[in-house]
């Protein structure tokens, strides 16, 4: 048996061998490979979900219980590392620059340990390795539909991310609604172009586009219920004309934010209706595609109470902060709306120097937060399967 500081060194290991071979999503072939060769070689249980490379491992309690279970993901992202660490990224223009690399390292050490504790467990604990969070639609929901998931479906589902402005050592809860719903607009604006001297021959679709962002933000400011989250951004405006030519179209791309998924619906319809109507009255015409993306995370709040005075417990209940809601997304999502779900954030900043953000190319996690994490998810877990 591992002693903790061996298993600790293992999890380092784990995290610094997946680091430099990061691989994209959908595409997490040797990834999957790598963790399931580790369980199997321990004895584990490992099913595939049939759905990319999503996979789970099992570790079934000696006696009959409740089932839990631990989302870490696969995929890295298409970033140039520049980080300069001796185990950088091998694959050029991929790199994980979002923690995922820790949360798999941090969800096998939490399999191993719990594995070597089976005979004093109840219930059942299982780990999903998911393939595809960081690339639309993501992975999460595909495994909600299969088969396997449901026979197994856990009473309470966890997940973790790094969150590199909190020092390691820390970790930080949010109860309730903790992340928003993303959903990507594209809007094409189609007019009559021609020379700029003479717009009055003219339907202009640049005019016509920016009066449309300009009222589609009422609907953040003046039609959006007040106590429910909302952003309405456009990052991409494509025109594509000259100082002297109006171009015949206009390309629009943004991003819709919230967290009410009634108030989301009827959101897409006043983003229809408001785009159209104000390309009607120019005369122009106008198309809005609205793809829909994860719905938002809800952390249970029974359940948020519950890991907050465990950790508390773990490291103190000063290193337990509480976190306010952001508007990014994750597909845990899914998860979070089908059973009592806690998404948690692990520290992994360095108090004496500069933290890269997540996705940022010198993005550095502290590795201490490993250790962190597999300790708080380790006796969440084995407290709840007594």
């Amino acid at each position: 048996m591992r002693t903790n500081s061996q298993l600790i060194n293992k999890m380092i290991e784990f995290r610094r061998h997946i680091h430099r071979f990061p691989e994209l999503s959908f595409h997490e072939v040797r990834t999957a490979q790598y963790i399931k060769s580790i369980f199997k070689s321990e004895g584990i249980k490992v099913l595939d979900f049939g759905t990319h490379e999503s996979f789970i491992s099992i570790v079934e309690g000696a006696q009959d219980g409740k089932t839990f279970g631990l989302r870490a993901e696969l995929d890295a992202l298409p970033i140039r590392e520049e980080t300069g660490l001796e185990f950088s990224s091998t694959n050029e223009n991929v790199m994980h620059a979002c923690g995922h690399d820790m949360h798999m390292a941090i969800a096998m050490g939490v399999t191993l340990t719990l594995f070597s504790q089976r005979e004093n467990l109840k219930g059942r604990f299982i780990a999903i390795f998911q393939s595809g969070e960081e690339l639309l639609p993501g992975g999460a929901q595909a495994i909600t539909q299969t088969n396997l998931f449901n026979e197994l479906k856990p009473d309470a589902m966890f997940g973790i991310h790094m969150l590199p402005e909190l020092e390691a050592g820390k970790i930080g809860l949010c109860a309730g609604r903790y992340m928003a719903s993303g959903d990507e607009i594209y809007i094409t604006v189609k007019g009559k172009g021609g020379h700029a001297a003479l717009p009055h021959l003219l339907v202009d679709p640049v005019v016509c586009s920016s009066e449309i962002i300009l009222n589609l933000q009422t609907i953040v400011s003046r039609k959006s219920p007040a106590l429910i989250p909302t952003v309405l951004s456009f990052g991409k405006i494509l025109a594509n004309g000259a100082t002297n030519i109006i171009p015949d179209e206009v390309h629009i791309e943004g991003t819709f934010r919230t967290m009410d998924e009634e108030w989301r619906g009827k959101a897409h319809q006043l983003i229809h209706q408001t785009a159209g109507n104000v390309a009607k009255a120019h005369g122009a015409i106008c198309e809005v595609d609205i793809r829909k993306g994860y719905p938002s995370v809800y952390n249970n709040p029974e359940l948020t109470h519950q890991v907050e005075t465990i950790a508390a417990r773990v490291i103190g209940s000063n290193n337990v902060v509480k976190l306010e809601p952001r508007m990014t997304t994750d597909d845990f999502a899914y998860f979070s709306n089908m059973v009592p779900s806690v998404y948690f954030r692990v520290g992994a900043g360095y108090s004496k120097k500069e933290n890269p953000q997540l996705h940022q190319n010198t993005f550095n996690p502290s590795e201490e937060a490993i250790e962190i994490g597999w300790d708080i998810l380790v006796n969440i877990f084995t407290e709840m399967m007594r």
